[in-house]
């Protein structure tokens, strides 16, 4: 094992799309030992999230002023309001894809009409020019919480630490414990990947020598 190996292994699990479920098998092939394959692909795939969580908001309302940008921009918010029904199916209003104004759940109807002014909602097409999230912090209920680290937690395409911190952001869930449950997905999704990569008796090797 060569100190670079391990360095590869921490540069590609922080890109992203790529991320944690490509770096241990990269790390596997390579001859690392799972348990540094595995903390170096965990460590390097949360090492963005913070920042994403902190940042990326400001970034795009920034990025989003210049045309050149603006259609990523939009790119990118669709992808989060997409993502956003996987992750938090237990929450819901009269305009599903739209998170609601109030913490509480009261008056309903009232920030539903608000909600749905916001361009997103009401399936017109002025979507695929301008899709407004809502900046006002929200609750994140146990049932979110639980359909986040899921969606980071299973290995498949669209899915990860760095969409689950976009959403989380742009959404603006609660930051600690969005991360929480990022970093709970992250090491469950290391597990998976793991096992996938060196099989059960590599994995549990350790503890037969």
């Amino acid at each position: 094992m060569k100190l670079r190996d391990v360095l590869w292994v921490l540069f590609i699990s922080i890109l992203p799309l790529i991320e944690l479920r490509g770096a241990v098998p990269v790390g596997a092939i390579l001859g690392i030992p799972f348990y540094i394959n595995y903390i170096c692909a965990v460590v390097g795939n949360l090492l963005p999230v913070p920042f994403i969580l902190l940042f990326i908001p400001k970034i795009l309302d920034f990025m989003g002023k210049f045309k050149t940008f603006r259609p990523v921009v939009e790119w990118l918010k669709r992808k989060a309001l997409k993502n956003k029904d996987k992750i938090a199916k237990s929450e819901s209003s009269e305009c599903d894809e739209v998170p609601s104004i109030s913490d509480t759940g009261s008056d309903i109807s009232t920030q539903s009409d608000v909600n749905c002014t916001e361009g997103e909602a009401d399936s017109t097409p002025q979507v695929a020019k301008s899709v407004t999230l809502e900046n006002t912090k929200r609750h994140m209920s146990f049932g979110a919480f639980i359909g986040l680290m899921l969606f980071v937690l299973l290995p498949a395409p669209g899915t990860g630490a760095w969409t689950g911190a976009l959403v989380a952001a742009l959404f603006n869930y609660p930051k600690k414990k969005s991360f929480l449950s990022i970093a709970l997905g992250v090491l469950g999704c290391g597990i998976i990947m793991c096992l996938a990569s060196y099989g059960v008796l590599g994995f549990l090797s350790f503890l037969i020598d």
